[in-house]
């Protein structure tokens, strides 16, 4: 009996304990809990290096962010004009035209929405106008165009020449031929902060924007030139310079300027003669002389340029026989997109100035009308324009100078 009772008392021992231990176990595993979960991590302090490196980093991807968000807004551009036109000639004068120029042009053009310009540089007159309704009207934002008048107007001023690079970025920089050859914004946004508002408003009322550029010729609108620098939200001088923001130029205005730099410096008038009386009557009209003979082979190379490997090289899709120089532009507004090109054949004989003006969709940008031009200039080499215009050797035509007033240029 003795040893039952021990038997006993010695499992209710070893129970009692092995509850007590259990609930001893439990308490301490709560203490380790509490105590993990309010200890303090210590901080970690980057080295200057990693920092450095971590910035480096970040920089380097911005741009490409930017670039994507960019992609996205223009994927998502809407546009309401039609890149495609029916009877666009419906209505054009052309009794006094070249016959052989103005079938080019048109076969050119096709059923694009658009105009075509060809202009004689060494007289003004106006060989073909296809689309005349839109030719002489008021215009649209002449868009990369409007390089060309920036160009000339830092040049003039002597301060950039065609070898003169401008930094546009920590690592990047241009000079004049490849900006034009590329139509780089940034570097003529650079360049009409640094000429200012007065200097390039000047040239440009010089260079013949912001006027007629017709001589009575019926139906012609002006464009128009700010008289003021525009808002900065909108990117002031800069964007005006390098986009033509704020601008309004018609396909004329383009013709006779780039007809000057092609001529060597004299702005004429242009006239379009509307009968075969009245182009045998005809005589050139100076409107005034550019004091730009300096300026342009500084300016030819990156023109050339243009064409040989830039924005322009769709040109050579089609011709590649004779020495092309131009200029591109694209852009859009209020649901519309633009397409310019401005150009000029650099032969001895059958020199003939063009300008392409497109308007539309998605399809409508400024290598299209490079390419339009180029199948204008191949219709031309095919119909012998280039060798079938050469003037006897003593043959000089009479001119006629319109004495227009000069603003000073200003000073700073």
């Amino acid at each position: 009996m003795p040893v039952k009772l021990f038997g006993w008392a010695t499992r209710l021992a070893l129970i009692i304990g092995l509850a007590l231990l259990l609930e001893a176990s439990s308490i301490a595993a709560s203490v380790n809990t509490r105590s993990l979960t309010t200890r303090k991590t210590p901080t970690v302090s980057e080295s200057q290096h990693a920092k450095k490196r971590m910035r480096t980093l970040a920089k380097g991807r911005a741009p490409h962010t930017r670039a994507a968000r960019i992609r996205r807004r223009r994927n998502y551009e809407r546009f309401y004009t039609s890149s495609f036109a029916d009877g666009v000639v419906d209505g054009d004068v052309t009794a006094g035209e070249d016959p052989i120029v103005r079938q080019a042009a048109i076969e050119a053009l096709g059923n694009l929405n658009g105009t075509v310009v060809a202009i004689e540089p060494t007289s003004g007159r106006i060989l073909a106008m296809v689309n005349q309704k839109l030719a002489l009207s008021s215009g649209a934002q002449p868009c990369s165009t409007i390089k060309l008048s920036t160009a000339l107007a830092a040049l003039s001023e002597g301060l950039i020449d065609k070898e003169t690079e401008i930094r546009l970025g920590r690592r990047s920089r241009m000079n004049l031929t490849s900006a034009l050859a590329h139509s780089n914004n940034p570097y003529f946004e650079e360049v009409g902060r640094k000429l200012g508002f007065d200097k390039i408003s000047y040239y440009a009322h010089q260079f013949g924007l912001g006027e007629l550029a017709g001589y009575d010729i019926e139906g012609e609108q002006l464009g128009a030139y700010p008289d003021s620098e525009i808002s900065s939200k909108l990117g002031g001088v800069g964007k005006m310079c390098s986009f033509g923001e704020g601008i309004s130029m018609t396909p004329l205005q383009l013709g006779a300027m780039v007809a000057s730099i092609a001529n060597g410096g004299t702005l004429y008038y242009l006239q379009h003669p509307a009968t075969p009386e009245a182009v045998a009557d005809f005589q050139p009209r100076v409107k005034r002389h550019l004091d730009i003979a300096n300026a342009i082979p500084e300016l030819s190379d990156g023109m050339a340029g243009a064409v040989e490997y830039g924005t322009a090289r769709s040109l050579r899709l089609n011709f590649n026989e004779e020495s092309i120089l131009g200029k591109t532009g694209t852009c859009s507004h209020a649901g519309t997109r633009f397409g310019w090109f401005a150009s000029y054949s650099k032969t001895d004989i059958g020199r003939i100035v063009t300008v392409v003006f497109l308007r539309g969709g998605r399809p409508t940008y400024g290598p299209k009308a490079a390419e339009i031009a180029g199948r204008m200039y191949r219709n031309l080499y095919d119909h012998n324009f280039f060798v079938a215009r050469s003037l006897p050797p003593t043959a000089t035509p009479d001119v006629t100078i319109e004495k227009v007033s000069a603003t000073p240029v200003p000073q700073e």
